[in-house]
């Protein structure tokens, strides 16, 4: 053998008594990428969206498809719709949820977009707005499969541009 001892790295040390082994472990969600929507491929990035959002934090992605249940408000002298400030535990979690999906949402889509979806407050709202805006219906897909055919029909290629 030519290697000595002295080749071989040293073993990691002993934990500290301060860490318990749950700190030693890196957290693998942070390598996952958030997949952002590019125009046409609003199917798969829905996909991908939840599959992202069911590993990464399964009750935001709940909060995208049932909603976050009702947000208390109140109308003060004026007549102005308030939304009153969390009181128990369980309403700043939800808070906390619909806030964090909302901006999940919004680092997935396109600068370009962006201002027409941050207003929403819900976060629900939100999914089905960029549905809708992205994804279109059956009826739109045969439109534009339509429109595309008839552009391709009217295609040709002069014979000075073409093979000689």
């Amino acid at each position: 053998m030519s290697g000595s001892q002295d080749e071989i790295p040293p073993p990691p040390p002993p934990p500290s008594s301060s860490q318990t082994p749950t700190q030693q472990t890196p957290h693998t969600v942070s390598t996952i990428k958030l997949p952002i929507l590019k125009k046409g491929e609003y199917d798969i990035w829905a996909m991908k969206m939840e599959h992202y959002l069911a590993h990464t934090d399964y009750p935001i992605w709940e909060v995208i498809q049932n909603g976050n249940g009702p947000v208390s408000i109140t109308t003060d002298t004026q007549g102005q719709i308030k939304v009153l400030p969390p009181r128990t535990a369980e309403e700043i979690l939800a808070r906390e949820r619909e806030r964090k999906a909302r901006t999940t949402l919004l680092m997935a889509l396109p600068e370009d977009h962006l201002a027409k979806f941050h207003k929403m407050t819900d976060a629900k709202e939100m999914w089905d707005a960029i549905k809708s805006r992205f994804g279109g219906n059956d009826e739109s897909k045969k439109m534009q499969k339509y429109i595309l055919k008839q552009q391709f029909e009217g295609f040709s290629v002069s014979n000075s541009e073409g093979p000689s």
